[in-house]
C-alpha cells in the first residue's frame, strides 16, 4: 500500500488548484493512504533558500499571482479571484489546525480542506476568522465548536510544528509537496508523476546518491 504525505498550507493557491486531481488520483488507486500534513509555509520556503513573496520582484509576483494561476485555474476548472487574496498574510494556525484536528478525529478531511482552500481562493474569505470557519464547518455537517477548540489545542499546534520541521528536514521547496513512500514531488503540476509513482516507483535518486566505485 502506497502512502502520500501531503505537505501544504491552508492558503496555498496550488494546493487549491491541485486538490481535486489529487483526490481523484487517490480514488483511482485503492489502498493508497493519503495523510494531510498542514504546515507553516514561509519557514519551509526560506529554509530551502527561497525568497519570501515580499522580497521577490514585482514581475515574479505578477506572474505567480496572475497568469500562471489563471491558466491552471482554467485547466483544472477551479474558479479563482482575479487578485492576490485580501487576507493572504493572515496567520495560518487556525485553518491549518482545523484540518489537522479533523484528520485526528477521523472526519472527512479532504472535503473540509478543499472548502477552506476554496474559500480563500474563490471567495476571498478570511480563513483565519473563527466566525468564517465556524460557518464553513457547520455547512459540512460537522461540529464547529469541537473542531475549533481542537484546532487551538497544544497537540494540534505541536503537529503543525512537526509537519513544518519535517518539511524543512526533507528539503521541500513549498506548497504543495507530495511525498510518495519517501519520494518528494513539488507542485501540483507534478501530479501525473505522483500517479505514476503509485503504480511503479521511480528509480532511486542517483544524482544525490551516486553509485560507489
Amino acid at each position: 500500500m502506497a502512502r502520500i504525505d501531503y505537505f501544504y498550507s491552508a492558503h496555498s493557491a496550488y494546493a487549491y488548484l491541485g486538490a481535486q486531481e489529487l483526490y481523484r488520483i487517490c480514488a483511482a488507486h485503492p489502498g493508497t493512504e493519503m495523510v494531510h500534513r498542514p504546515m507553516l509555509l514561509s519557514p519551509v520556503v526560506e529554509a530551502a533558500g527561497g525568497l519570501s513573496f515580499a522580497a521577490r520582484s514585482q514581475a515574479h509576483v505578477d506572474y505567480f499571482f496572475g497568469r500562471e494561476i489563471e491558466r491552471w485555474a482554467e485547466w483544472r476548472g477551479a474558479p479563482v479571484i482575479d487578485h492576490r487574496p485580501t487576507y493572504h498574510d493572515n496567520p495560518l494556525d487556525l485553518p491549518n489546525g482545523v484540518i489537522i484536528a479533523a484528520q485526528r478525529a477521523g472526519l472527512d478531511v479532504n472535503t473540509l480542506s478543499f472548502a477552506i482552500l476554496q474559500a480563500h481562493w474563490r471567495d476571498d474569505a478570511d480563513i483565519a476568522d473563527p466566525g468564517l470557519l465556524h460557518r464553513l464547518i457547520a455547512a459540512l455537517g460537522l461540529d464547529p465548536n469541537a473542531l475549533l477548540a481542537a484546532a487551538r489545542s497544544e497537540p494540534v499546534l505541536a503537529e503543525q510544528a512537526a509537519n513544518t520541521q519535517e518539511a524543512i528536514d526533507r528539503a521541500l521547496f513549498g506548497s504543495p509537496s507530495y511525498v510518495v513512500d519517501g519520494d518528494p514531488f513539488f507542485g501540483q503540476d507534478r501530479l501525473d508523476l505522483v500517479a505514476r509513482a503509485l503504480i511503479q516507483p521511480f528509480r532511486p535518486d542517483s544524482w544525490r546518491n551516486p553509485p560507489v566505485g
